[in-house]
């Protein structure tokens, strides 16, 4: 989607100077996978407008390799906005969006077969039925040729009500191997409260199909359930400017070193430390960490001369 941020904090007001770029958990997953150094697709409709070309420049300034279909519905938009007090507000302009219009036809196979991992998230399926049976489609190429699936939960609740996602996203789980969430999440599909345990929770996720859960928690770290085993990683403490995709930035981190055949907790390890980074500066992607920094601390003042 297309990003408006306003350059200062306070509300949208008529006349307020915005910074246009782009945004949403596809975008921010794959551009930090290329940041690591791990290559990544982007698959998705956009608009012929210009919002539409914005998305496509800065996607392929990035090394994020992109198959756009163009479409004539327009692109769809996100707005953020920061209330006085610091509170940050999102809203999504994306009914009848060209991302929206994604069909079966527009996944090619040959992309999905010559993968590591095909990464979804619970947004697509909920935007549309023909977006939805992309979702399938997509998974059915990549069950046939043994690649393994990754989805994000990423429930919306703008975009459909828990009983009409809750069936969709455990089917979802139910055909991954890894599989992400929050602890929200985690109680959303299984139907059980958001006080549960998140070990308890991980465990539940994982008999619905993925071999490997990671709950993200935030502020408080987050826990993997991989193969029976448990993991923990706390989290990197860090002056928090902007949130809004740490928890994308998270799972590109944990990807990239998933393709390295990198262990459990190394993999937590470099998820918490580049969605930490995600946070100190604002934008949805902007503070996605090359791999060369990645040995840096979140929150040293470091200079390099």
């Amino acid at each position: 989607m297309a990003l408006f941020a306003p350059t200062d904090s306070g509300y949208l007001t008529q006349g307020a100077s915005c910074r246009l770029g782009l945004g949403g958990a596809e975008s921010n997953v794959a551009i930090t996978l290329s940041r690591l150094g791990t290559p990544s697709h982007w698959i998705g409709r956009l608009g012929t407008d210009s919002f539409g070309d914005v998305i496509l420049g800065q996607l392929r300034a990035e090394n994020v390799a992109v198959h756009a279909i163009r479409d004539s519905a327009p692109t769809g938009l996100m707005f953020k906005e920061w209330a006085p007090g610091g509170a940050l507000k999102v809203t999504y302009r994306r009914t009848s969006s060209a991302g929206s219009r994604l069909c079966p036809t527009d996944i090619a196979p040959e992309l999905v077969e010559n993968a590591s991992i095909l990464h979804l998230t619970g947004i697509t399926p909920a935007l549309s039925t023909t977006a939805a049976a992309a979702v399938d489609h997509a998974i059915a190429v990549a069950e046939a040729a043994q690649i393994t699936i990754s989805v994000d939960l990423n429930y919306r609740r703008a975009l459909w009500e828990p009983a009409v996602a809750r069936p969709i996203l455990t089917e979802l789980l139910g055909r991954s191997s890894i599989a992400f969430a929050g602890a929200d999440e985690a109680a959303l599909v299984l139907g059980v409260h958001q006080d549960t345990p998140v070990e308890t929770l991980a465990k539940q996720l994982s008999r619905l199909g993925p071999s490997e859960v990671v709950i993200k928690r935030g502020p408080q770290g987050a826990m993997a359930y991989a193969h029976g085993a448990i993991h923990h990683i706390q989290p990197h403490p860090v002056h928090s400017i902007d949130p809004v995709g740490a928890g994308d930035a998270f799972v590109g981190g944990y990807l990239s070193e998933r393709t390295r055949d990198e262990t459990t907790e190394q993999c937590l390890e470099t998820a918490a430390r580049v969605g930490a980074y995600a946070c100190t500066v604002r934008g949805d992607w902007e503070g996605a960490v090359h791999r060369r920094d990645l040995h840096l601390s979140p929150t040293a003042d470091v200079v390099i001369r």
